[in-house]
């Protein structure tokens, strides 16, 4: 067991940045590959961004490539999301999720059995 615990959200203008963190408490940290999702008002959840177990390899949703950066900080058992360049489209509740399914960066949602409450994100133009 994993609990997860997302902070950093905020209201930014068009253009800015922020920095998501994610606690996990549990079960060794490094144990778990790690991902952000999103999900904004009347759409779907969506993946954004994965890390391994070692933080090796990640992967990333086109829609914010070369402006996300997720890393991680197994010491500190931390996630984090750095979101520059953002734009009123990134508007949404961003959660982070940990699976045990393989050291994999991946985007599919059913594939992470954990999950955090979720930490809004709102981008005024």
């Amino acid at each position: 067991q994993v609990q997860l615990v997302e902070s950093g959200g905020g209201s930014v203008q068009a253009g800015g940045s922020l920095r998501l963190s994610c606690v996990a408490s549990g079960r060794a940290f490094s144990t778990y590959a790690m991902g952000w999702f999103r999900r904004a008002p009347g759409k779907e959840r969506e993946f954004v961004a994965a890390i391994t177990r070692s933080g090796s390899n990640s992967n990333y949703a086109d829609s914010i490539k070369g402006r996300f950066t997720i890393s991680r900080d197994n010491a500190k058992n931390t996630v984090y999301l750095q979101m520059n360049s953002l734009k009123p489209e990134d508007k949404a509740v961003y959660y982070c999720a940990a699976t045990t399914m393989g050291d994999y960066a991946t985007p599919l949602g059913r594939w992470y059995g954990y999950w955090g409450q979720g930490t809004q994100v709102t981008v005024s133009s």
